[in-house]
């Protein structure tokens, strides 16, 4: 399956593994709930279909994703999918591994994308950020419970508290980044990734994964819990557009 170039987002079938492109560039590929809802139903693709083996998440235009389109946020509000959360990615439990292949900025709910995958390969240049707190918002869609399990507390808390954003090469020495790559080759070193897991038995991959996600304490339902008990009155129909703010983007 090849989706048309104008759509909001991309999927492609590689023999078994599926690429799907987030296609906003003008917007940094911020999502709506129009790309969130395709994005879900990519994911559900790649999940149900068993000749599929590995996913692959990346971004058009030099950049994976800005988060949530401001715009479109008094309409829209949170690109949530059901209990799926953003995108149909960040509160799922996915069947099959899933690679973000990272490009310019990850930013806010575009890093909590990334961090709802199981393998990040990042461009040198790119941009990882959780800048809510800037805006007068909190991550809510993963970011402020899984970065502290996947860096040094001290640096999480930093970028959670300053909302500055992490440069590729320092988060590939503290391991948040599986790999980085010059600019522009982030999609294929996943690829090939993908392509080495894919070429292992699928039993034996699911197991390994769900085990691995079930470890994670991070990600309890307690956790979930307090972060949408504290969002609801961040993102709550009576609050006020969000202020821009935030590091400067890559053009």
């Amino acid at each position: 399956m090849t989706t048309p170039a104008q759509a909001s987002l991309l999927v492609e079938r590689l023999d078994n593994v599926l690429v799907i492109t987030l296609n906003r560039p003008r917007a940094r590929n911020a999502l709506d709930i129009d790309t969130a809802r395709a994005l879900d139903g990519a994911l559900s693709e790649l999940y149900e279909d068993p000749a599929l083996r590995v996913g692959v998440v990346t971004g058009a235009g030099g950049h994976f994703c800005a988060g949530m389109d401001l715009k479109k946020f008094p309409v829209d509000g949170v690109p949530v999918v059901a209990d799926r959360g953003l995108g149909g990615l960040t509160r799922a439990e996915p069947t099959k591994p899933l690679i973000a292949a990272v490009e310019g900025a990850a930013v806010g709910g575009g890093l909590e994308l990334a961090l709802a995958c199981d393998l990040i390969v990042a461009g040198s240049g790119a941009v990882l950020a959780l800048p809510e707190v800037t805006r007068g918002l909190i991550p809510a869609e993963g970011g402020a419970v899984r970065l502290p399990h996947r860096l040094p507390y001290h640096l999480a808390m930093e970028m959670l508290l300053t909302g500055a954003p992490l440069a590729a090469g320092l988060a590939g020495r503290h391991g948040l980044v599986n790999r980085v790559v010059p600019d522009g080759e982030a999609l294929e070193e996943a690829l090939s990734l993908a392509r080495l897991i894919a070429g292992h038995p699928p039993e034996a991959v699911r197991a390994i994964q769900s085990l691995a996600r079930s470890s994670q304490d991070g990600v309890s339902g307690a956790s979930w819990r307090l972060q949408d008990s504290l969002g609801a009155a961040f993102f709550g129909s009576e609050r006020p557009l969000p202020q821009k703010g935030g590091p400067k983007l890559p053009a």
